[in-house]
């Protein structure tokens, strides 16, 4: 049941996505669990406290952030399959927790804006879905750091929860997602989280590391079926390179695009004015990304996706016949 469910909540989410009268309405399953993370942070992570006290509390917190989207997710599970076409409306819940429509929409956003009014736009549609300090970007930085958003929520926003919402279920997706969140919010290592986020990164990186590699063999794959891009390139770069980078996940689907397009991405980035001197991924690539290359590396994408959905449809139809 977890794989068809699965099948279904791509298939679901990338014909209609999560639309946006309900967001309006009542928000995202994410800015719930980005609330209650919040909460936990102004209430545990006290900056008096040792640093040891504050690792523990944030594993504690990490805890109760798995515990209470579990069970949560659990009971919205058996209610959906208690009901008349439950697995279908199961599917439904699960599609929110995937984001194949609304990263494309964003990263191609990019592309537009370069391409219509220039820098200055292209800047402020990049700042939208990257970290960096924007004005710092010039339009290969602005390109660059599209496609680089695009290889890695590839990994993180669907192969990461289609793969989890496989194995486990519902409760799979919803735990993964939560962690990813927490990872987000307060995994960095700031004064304020280097200690409280411990866990919540490392428990990223752990529950990170199918998905990603996946993410990669399906870019590789996605590449066969693009024009101008290299499965052999790809699949030497993610070799060479995936290893280099500071993120222990991150670096396979950013050097496989890499290599595919034959881009040198990653490397020296701007983060809240500081310098983070990261690996190159696709050494020897061309540095200099455009819009165009923003456009290849959506088709790459969305070929990667639709082989995703097409092995979970198969593997779906293996296990119900089995």
């Amino acid at each position: 049941m977890s794989i068809l469910l699965a099948f279904l909540a791509l298939s679901i989410e990338r014909v209609f996505g999560y639309p946006s009268r309900l967001l309006a309405v009542i928000g995202h399953p994410v800015m719930w669990i980005g609330a209650f993370i919040a909460a936990l942070d102004k209430r545990f992570n006290r900056t008096n406290d040792p640093d040891a006290t504050r690792r523990a509390a944030g594993v504690a917190a990490l805890v109760g952030i798995v515990a209470a989207t579990g069970v949560a997710a659990l009971a919205v599970q058996n209610i959906a399959l208690a009901l008349p076409f439950g697995t279908l409306l199961a599917a439904v819940v699960a599609s929110s927790l995937i984001a194949q429509r609304s990263l494309g929409e964003h990263v191609a956003a990019v592309a537009q804006a370069l391409e219509t009014e220039g820098l200055e736009g292209g800047r402020r549609a990049v700042s939208r879905i990257v970290g960096r300090d924007p004005e710092k970007l010039d339009e290969a930085g602005v390109s660059r750091a599209a496609i680089e958003s695009l290889s890695e929520n590839f990994s993180d926003g669907i192969v990461a929860p289609a793969f989890w919402l496989a194995v486990a279920g519902l409760p799979g997706a919803a735990i993964y997602k939560a962690v990813n969140t927490a990872d987000s919010m307060i995994g960095h290592r700031s004064p304020r989280h280097e200690a409280f986020g411990w866990a919540s990164a490392r428990f990223d990186d752990l529950i990170n590391l199918p998905a990603s590699r996946f993410s990669a063999l399906l870019i590789v794959l996605a590449a066969f079926f693009v024009s101008g891009a290299s499965p052999k390139a790809a699949w030497q770069s993610v070799r060479q390179d995936a290893h280099r980078h500071r993120s222990p996940n991150a670096g396979w689907p950013e050097a496989t695009m890499a290599g595919a397009l034959g881009l040198a991405l990653a490397g020296p980035r701007h983060y809240g004015g500081v310098l983070v001197d990261d690996a190159t991924m696709g050494a020897g690539g061309r540095r200099e990304a455009t819009a165009a290359d923003i456009r290849r590396a959506l088709l790459l994408y969305w070929w990667a996706d639709g082989l995703l959905i097409g092995i979970m449809g198969a593997a779906a139809v293996v296990w119900v016949s089995v």
